[in-house]
């Protein structure tokens, strides 16, 4: 495992969690996870991209932690969670650990709004027919990911032919290549495909700082998995309210993708579109994916209903 760099001031600081703990998943593989802001605020639960790390959503777990309950955990083989084995590479496995973080981090009773960006969306929707996801979910943010054909409508490479396009980024997706060290040339990169061109400097370096940071078997591990992705049978068993964000400039998981999930989900709250915005939503533009994720907690809570409705009981 890698430590990460990450910049000394300003908002794309990671902030110091309440509590640090490890959650064992269904085959053993140990999961970085934190806590912040008050135990008994509303939940919400982040779950973050390839190749990225906790300290992505640093700028989102900011504004929420005031007077939220914000959980954060690194994706196996990312952050400070060790690499999986061979055979620990599968969209089952991330639904695994995100059902582990949920039974770990939320107590009895309480209920979370979920949200996941990149393979973190995928994550959530991995994990759709798990019957303690569809209980402990209130809502949930599917933030500029897709189900299926990534290779396929990715526009990372500007090839004109469609074909030679999806071959170009099997390869890029699958590569054990070293990134080497983060440069000016190695940024450039990361805004290009990344984000869009308004990206502020400090957010560019911070993401460059994290992609760079993952191991080069870790990256292509999920990068394999992401090839040959099928996710398109789960978003009909996303049943719980979900919101769908998604930047106009996203070349990695283009709106076509965003459009698809939002036609295919049973209660689609809304479909988000973010002009001018990349593939790192919750860096580019931090207060649009707050606001929708504050937006889901206030309409449908955090609390079981049926400790809610047992409460109401107490008291009457």
């Amino acid at each position: 495992m890698r430590r990460l760099p990450s910049p000394t001031a300003g908002p794309y600081v990671p902030p110091v969690p309440e509590c640090e703990l490890t959650v064992v998943s269904a085959d053993g593989s140990r999961l970085h996870t934190e806590l912040h802001g008050p135990e008994d605020a509303p939940a919400v639960l982040l779950a973050h991209g390839w190749v990225c790390s906790t300290a992505f959503w640093a700028p989102v777990v900011r504004a929420l932690a005031a007077d939220h309950r914000v959980i954060v955990y690194d994706q196996r083989g990312h952050g400070r969670s060790p690499a999986p084995g061979p055979g620990g590479y599968s969209t089952h496995a991330l639904a695994d650990d995100l059902v582990a973080v949920v039974e770990a981090t939320l107590p009895p009773g309480r209920r979370a709004v979920l949200a996941g960006h990149s393979m973190g969306g995928m994550t959530l929707m991995a994990a759709a027919d798990r019957p303690a996801l569809r209980e402990r979910a209130a809502a949930a943010v599917l933030c500029s990911t897709g189900a299926s054909r990534l290779v396929d409508r990715s526009r990372v490479v500007p090839l004109r032919s469609p074909r030679a396009r999806a071959r170009v980024h099997r390869v890029l997706l699958g590569s054990r290549a070293p990134l080497g060290p983060v440069t000016p040339l190695a940024k450039r990169l990361v805004r290009y495909a990344t984000m869009g061109p308004g990206a502020d400097p400090a957010a560019v370096d911070m993401c460059a700082g994290i992609l760079h940071a993952c191991p080069r078997a870790v990256r292509a591990g999920w990068g394999r998995v992401l090839l040959d992705l099928e996710l398109e049978a789960r978003i009909g068993e996303l049943t719980m309210p979900t919101a769908v964000i998604v930047g106009t400039a996203d070349r990695l998981t283009p709106p076509e993708h965003a459009e698809a999930l939002a036609a295919a989900l049973p209660h689609c709250t809304g479909l988000i579109e973010l002009p001018g915005l990349g593939h790192m939503t919750p860096v580019e533009d931090p207060e649009a994916v707050t606001g929708v994720i504050r937006g889901l907690v206030e309409e449908f809570g955090t609390s079981h209903p049926t400790a809610t409705a047992e409460a109401k009981e107490q008291t009457t």
